[in-house]
């Protein structure tokens, strides 16, 4: 069975926006079906290789250079049906990226210039011919820019790079033209499979980037809609009855966690992508974003909203989210420790966001092996955390408060974790920094499982007793 493009929801937000300085940059990761098995790896560098990436997905082989960055990756397992889809991850010169956030153009401008869906670069090899070779989150624009220029594109992506200083947005909308915004350093940024980025300035080069000769392809094709300014949403994007069910709740409801203050409408086409609020925004709220489903409102599936109203949205937590993350870099921390990656290997509603140090080549073998089928052992933490996923739902009333009870907990102890393990890679060499944070990162995903697996028996027993087999007509018999 291919995977089809995915379908996500992507939160930014800028160094001085957050509460700890650290730029996030995070996306959930939602498949065309509940179970897409994946794993985290961690890719080794090489020197003196030339090679290629070749796709799974369609006919796109892409040249690679001699010499690559060690880099981490969520691929699929079943790479021949499906694709690699190595999604998320840092490189080795603490750069990450994040690919990505399908967006869809009009046919307007499909006409001019179509898709390269036969041997454009898709999906399925964006980070595996791009993360290795770059050394800052505004180079991977520009890397990425090239291979676009070179072999087109296959889909319209949008795709995320990341640093310590910088976080940039890279919509990729035809078979040649893109265009990239700075997140600025004191504003964050939502969306859910729309084209985001609205008036580009393109006197600002700081903070936009774009293809060649997008300008005069827009103007010659009669493209622009508007009798003043370039609005890129405007000119390339979508506005149907499908964005206002699948797409603009999803920025809307986003929006309505991290800025309460402001009043806006889930079905305006217009809502703004880059927004500043009046608090500092720290790791939960962006969790919090990612695992939600309207809770406190009419449209939340697991609410008390008539069966109308809880249908009407596309929530931004789904049970077909196969991985959803966090790309934390923070200053306070030692270089060698400075990168995070949070990841929720079942449904974010429900399991926590456990973190990897961008420079631990070790990944623990629960998440770097996972089989094709559920193993009741539940050795690996992508069936696990699934398992889990699916036990809560199941009896959500009655177990929801247990399962937040375990998600704060786990929370606390790992950023407990974080924040003693971090500082000890301080004047460590690449070598032992990786080393010791492999070693430390084992346990703690040892204690997170155990931790999981002992709410898992208690959810058990639980629902053993919320069975409807059950008869008492007297104590005795």
């Amino acid at each position: 069975m291919k995977k089809n493009l995915s379908a996500c929801t992507t939160v930014l937000v800028g160094k001085d926006a957050t509460i700890d300085g650290s730029t996030m940059a995070a996306r959930n990761d939602d498949t065309f079906g509940p179970l897409n098995p994946m794993k985290l790896v961690a890719y080794p560098a090489y020197h003196n290789h030339p090679n290629q990436v070749k796709a799974y997905l369609n006919k796109c082989v892409v040249d690679r250079p001699a010499d690559g960055y060690r880099y981490q990756g969520t691929p699929n397992i079943d790479y021949v049906h499906q694709g690699i889809f190595d999604e998320s991850g840092f490189n080795e010169k603490n750069v990450g990226m994040s690919a990505t956030e399908s967006v869809y153009t009009n046919e307007r401008v499909l006409s001019c210039d179509p898709l390269n869906t036969e041997s454009g670069i898709n999906e399925d090899l964006i980070v595996a011919a791009t993360l290795p070779f770059i050394d800052s989150a505004k180079d991977g624009v520009t890397y990425l820019g090239g291979l676009i220029k070179k072999y087109g594109s296959a889909e319209g992506n949008g795709v995320i790079f990341s640093d310590k200083n910088d976080i940039w947005y890279m919509e990729i909308v035809t078979g040649h033209h893109w265009v990239a915004e700075r997140i600025p350093d004191d504003a964050y940024a939502v969306t859910g499979n729309r084209i985001a980025i609205q008036q580009v300035d393109f006197d600002d080069t700081d903070n936009f980037m774009w293809s060649e000769g997008i300008r005069e392809f827009v103007e010659s094709n009669h493209l622009n809609p508007d009798k003043h300014g370039w609005n890129f949403r405007h000119i390339f994007g979508t506005a149907d009855v499908f964005d206002q069910h699948y797409n603009t709740p999803r920025q809307w409801f986003g929006h309505k966690l991290l800025n309460p203050g402001v009043d806006q409408d889930p079905l305006d086409f217009d809502l703004p992508f880059i927004m500043r609020t009046d608090h500092k925004i720290a790791l939960e709220d962006v969790e919090k974003v990612l695992s939600s489903h309207y809770q406190g409102t009419p449209y939340d599936p697991l609410g008390h909203g008539t069966e109308e109203e809880k249908h009407l949205f596309r929530p931004i937590s789904l049970n077909r989210t196969q991985n959803s993350h966090v790309l934390q870099v923070r200053p306070d921390l030692p270089e060698a420790a400075s990168t995070i990656l949070w990841m929720s290997f079942g449904v974010p509603t429900f399991t926590p966001y456990v973190p990897f140090f961008g420079n631990a080549d070790d990944i623990d073998v629960s998440y770097r092996e996972t089989p094709m089928k559920l193993d009741m052992s539940l050795k690996s933490a992508y069936w696990m955390y699934r398992a889990l996923s699916m036990i809560v739902e199941s009896h959500h009333a009655e177990f929801a408060k247990e399962d937040l009870d375990y998600l704060k907990d786990a929370r606390e102890y790992l950023y407990r974790w974080v924040n003693q393990t971090a500082p000890q890679a301080a004047g460590m060499d690449d070598k032992q920094a990786s080393e010791f944070l492999s070693t430390e990162s084992h346990k703690m995903v040892a204690e997170m499982a155990k931790r999981t697996k002992a709410l898992m028996a208690q959810l058990i027993m639980h629902g053993l007793e919320l069975s409807k087999l059950t008869f008492i007509m007297d104590k005795n018999l």
